[in-house]
């Protein structure tokens, strides 16, 4: 690009130009007034009204200019002090898991303890078998919150589910998604012996004898999980309805699905050619080399379903992206998986229960799932191809590593390019903090982990010893370091909520019913200031997506990617946020969403429209994923 200043100039005048003309033009489709307008543009301005037209915004400022905007055919809505704000951008979801897990037999993320968990899949096994299910189907049970198997530490085998009254091959899938317990008869179905090796990036967990347990770890689960049988064509298109409808609840107007395949993305084909696409769709497939391939063919892979699946710029109507890749550098650093990637030992008890000594063990968790040689070159194709890579990191050796291979890509001539992002970053050594600023990589992150819960306190305290445990978590730490935080849920791995998400991100506590054991708050680490979680969740995970000078932001010219709320973030409570609920979600100037109570209806200049008054009238529209 030139570097005239006189040129510049003249594209700042032409930009000026533009805008003043359309926000010149017709009135408007859809007036707000009477609001709280929170921008988040860059002073983070708050307005009293906005105005939309052909699916943009044409107006943000207060309620004298927006009357300008009102017409015979306009539809003025009065917010009467309500939140209107950005839609919000999910920057790392499963949206085809999340909605299929609506079809499965779930635990619903449940602590459970052992006869409670057999007793919930066998409530499964006897309704499906008074369906008429075969004996031989696979039985795939899902939601199954593994780190809170009560009391703490309590586990499963293969045993514990050959107790069910049932011949059927059972495979139990933790909600953290590197987890799956089989009962025997699917042990030997996945043909797991003795003698079988571990497959590289994965763990088949054994006794003191040697045999397999049947729990699958990582990379392992696919022994099993590729004998399930593919969802159909019409199983593909509910889960992808189930998740949109979902999201629209939520707010949720842009999402990156962080780990794609042909099936989810030719299911939400199908509903975007029928008008049924909700929210913007980008999509990341998966780099792997442990299947035979190389940086060079397996980015080539990636750019063939990228040119069958990619619909082009970002338009008014959602429309589908393939635009990232997903890699690997390890698990997760929770117990009983300890697949994290860790600098340091875990700790391992060599005392008793009841006289607890806990010392150095011998495992930092496995290698990286990419060498530094592999991920290097991975980058670098990435780069050729125009690819951002989309990396899972969770314990701090993984960051490091990954922090590293990226420091060296930016030295290269095309370096500063690519949108690098690290997901969940769990544990990150301090000395790390300043390097995501540094080498702008953007760590995704999911709030709602940052609470004292059976996945902190019980499988990770006492395994990370007090100084390592204290710095899990780190997302306003990460934030103080001058880091670009966006949000991700990771649903399914929790239920899809992200108002709880970001009460957690703000005040790190659980919710109000979680116990005793889990009052107070998680470590000493400060929480996410309020402006910033909001913006985590709408300009920085848009930067994410490439999607930053379209949406995330409510300015004059950007498309109409709204919410209206029924309470403001700024000022209840902020244990209060987890209970916010969502009146109306906009996308690209269409109501996608809208709760009972909340009207719009055709109105002559003048006339606004009420939202229907309380909360209450409200509680009934809860989100279906909970």
């Amino acid at each position: 690009m030139a570097t005239n200043p006189y040129l510049k100039f003249l594209v700042l005048i032409a930009a000026a130009t533009h805008l003043a003309a359309f926000a010149a033009a017709a009135p408007a489709d859809m007036v707000y007034r009477n609001g709280h307008v929170y921008t988040v543009d860059n002073s983070d301005s708050v307005q009293q009204a906005l105005a939309v037209r052909d699916g943009r915004i044409a107006y943000v400022g207060d309620n004298a200019g927006a009357a300008k905007f009102i017409g015979k055919g306009t539809k003025a809505i009065d917010l009467h002090g309500r939140m209107l704000m950005p839609g919000l951008v999910d920057g790392h979801m499963h949206p085809q898991s999340g909605g299929s897990r609506l079809l499965n037999c779930s635990l619903d993320y449940e602590p459970l303890t052992v006869s409670q968990f057999q007793a919930r899949i066998q409530a499964c096994i006897d309704k499906e078998k008074q369906k008429g299910v075969p004996e031989d189907r696979w039985l795939l049970v899902v939601n199954w919150f593994q780190q809170g198997m009560q009391p703490d530490g309590a586990g499963t085998t293969s045993a514990t589910l050959d107790a069910l009254k049932t011949g059927r091959p059972v495979i139990v899938r933790s909600s953290f998604g590197h987890s799956v317990q089989l009962n025997s008869r699917a042990i030997a179905l996945a043909g797991i012996k003795r003698d079988t090796p571990d497959p590289a990036g994965g763990i088949i967990v054994r006794d003191a004898s040697g045999a397999a347990t049947g729990l699958l770890e990582d990379a392992a689960q696919d022994l099993a999980m590729n004998l399930l049988p593919a969802l159909t064509e019409a199983e593909n298109l509910a889960a992808s309805t189930h998740a949109l409808d979902a999201m629209r609840r939520q707010g949720v107007t842009s999402f990156l699905d962080a780990y794609t395949d042909a099936e989810t993305m030719t299911a939400f084909t199908v509903l975007q050619r029928q008008g049924k696409l909700t929210a913007r769709a980008h999509f990341a497939v998966l780099i792997d080399l442990d299947q035979d391939g190389t940086p060079v063919s397996t980015v080539a892979d990636l750019l063939r379903q990228q040119k069958k699946f990619d619909q082009g710029p970002t338009t008014r109507t959602p429309s589908m992206q393939v635009r990232h890749a997903k890699l690997f550098m390890d698990g997760v650093i929770s117990a009983p998986a300890f697949t994290g990637a860790m600098l340091e030992p875990y700790l391992v008890n060599k005392g008793t229960a009841a006289r607890p000594d806990w010392r150095p063990g011998p495992s930092k968790g496995p290698a990286g799932y990419f060498s530094m040689d592999a991920l290097k070159a991975t980058l670098a194709e990435l780069g050729k191809a125009g690819i951002d890579p989309h990396i899972h990191a969770d314990g701090d050796r993984a960051v490091r590593e990954t922090l590293d291979a990226i420091e060296a890509y930016r030295a290269s001539p095309d370096g500063e390019r690519m949108r690098a992002v690290l997901a969940h970053d769990e544990i990150v050594a301090p000395a790390d903090y300043s390097r995501f600023a540094k080498l702008d990589v953007t760590p995704v992150l999911s709030f709602q982990w940052a609470k004292p819960a059976a996945d902190t306190v019980g499988a990770l305290k006492d395994y990370l010893g007090p100084a390592r445990y204290d710095t899990v978590e780190p997302q306003a730490v990460l934030l103080l370091a001058g880091a670009r935080v966006a949000y991700g849920s990771d649903w399914p791995v929790d239920p899809l909520d992200v108002w709880f998400a970001l009460k957690v991100g703000v005040t790190r506590t659980a919710a109000p019913n979680a116990g005793k054991e889990y009052a107070g708050r998680l470590t000493s680490q400060p929480g996410m200031p309020r402006a910033a979680a909001l913006r985590a969740i709408t300009m920085n995970a848009a930067y994410t997506l490439r999607q930053e000078t379209m949406t995330g932001s409510l300015e004059v010219g950007k498309l109409a990617d709204l919410v209206v709320l029924d309470r403001n973030f700024f000022t209840i409570n902020e244990e209060d946020i987890a209970n916010i609920k969502v009146l109306q979600t906009v996308v690209g100037g269409k109501v996608i969403y809208q709760a009972k109570g909340m009207r719009q209806e055709t109105c002559r200049k003048h006339e606004t429209l009420r939202l229907g008054s309380g909360a209450a009238a409200f509680d009934q529209f809860k989100p279906r994923v909970r």
